[in-house]
């Protein structure tokens, strides 16, 4: 998994694609030697190579293998860098399918994972992932924040219900997918650029507010159920003091989503001046855009 987008992530002839790759590449190969490292270790101890069935320290050693692999916080500081280095296509690619792999490992070993590391993780992720996002102005870091906010979150559900975090994930996947597609149809890279996003498809840019608002988590939108459901299993819990903290990280995130939508819809109005906004052709979304949109904004409904 991690080879098959080396190639993909140094596409492009550049340094900053070529450090990216390098970043990814070490990174990844130390949380695989962590993998290894703990599986023959638990095989020394027990007799078995069995993931599910391993010892207490082997199975904190893997787990934060997979965090490393995941990027959630406190082992997060190469995954924006990485996915700056990167296109958005592949950003995209590291946001999503590479997740799929590290916590695929995660739901099989959900019984025997240790539930306070995952918490704190968790709330952790959460909180970094939002204030980190606050002073960033390119649109690949603030998704990467975003991406990092969200691993939160679905850390947590997997420590209550694998359901829960296979909805939490399901929906993360739709409306990272939707953000991405909009900002790579239209040739965003920054804030300033989402500012003169209006004058080449304002209908689109329409979409891409509700997205924002969707990743937020505002009702009655689609990334308001995950959330909810998340907070409704932790009061049910003796975790109100977690589910109170989880809320209040989500406002920093929230408000670097606004922050966005409201630079891309309501600080440079269509006007007939050349000057204002940069030479841009029609955009063609992609086929698939039409239906992620649909599912990051009225899955819930």
């Amino acid at each position: 998994n991690t080879l098959s987008i080396l190639p993909i992530t140094m596409k492009h002839p550049h340094p900053r694609a070529t450090e990216a790759t390098m970043k990814y590449f070490l990174i990844q190969a130390l949380a695989a030697a962590l993998i290894l490292f703990a599986s023959t270790m638990n095989a020394w101890q027990t007799g078995l190579w069995d993931i599910t069935s391993s010892t207490h320290t082997t199975t904190t050693i893997i787990t934060m293998a997979i965090l490393l692999k995941l990027g959630t916080a406190p082992v997060h500081l190469w995954y924006p860098e990485v996915l700056q280095g990167t296109t958005l296509n592949t950003a995209l690619l590291i946001s999503t399918w590479q997740k799929l792999a590290p916590l695929s490992l995660l739901y099989m070993m959900h019984t025997s994972l240790p539930n306070k590391l995952l918490l704190l993780t968790g709330l952790l992720s959460a909180l970094l992932g939002g204030w980190a996002g606050l002073n960033q102005t390119q649109t690949r870091k603030i998704m990467a924040h975003s991406s990092i906010a969200h691993m939160g979150w679905i850390l947590i559900a997997l420590s209550m219900s694998p359901e829960l975090t296979t909805l939490t994930l399901l929906t993360y996947m739709i409306m990272t997918t939707a953000m991405f597609s909009s900002l790579n149809t239209s040739m965003t890279k920054t804030i300033t650029d989402m500012g003169t996003a209006w004058s080449s498809s304002p209908t689109m840019t329409t979409l891409t507010l509700l997205t924002l608002t969707s990743l937020g988590g505002l009702p009655p939108l689609t990334g308001f159920m995950p959330k909810l459901l998340i907070l409704n299993e932790l009061s049910m819990k003796p975790l109100l003091p977690m589910a109170t903290l989880l809320a209040l990280a989500s406002l920093p995130s929230l408000f670097f989503y606004i922050r966005m939508a409201y630079t891309t819809t309501l600080t440079t109005p269509p006007t007939t001046t050349n000057t204002e906004h940069k030479w841009r052709f029609k955009t063609t979304p992609p086929p698939t855009h039409t239906m992620t949109t649909t599912l990051a904004l009225l899955l819930m409904p």
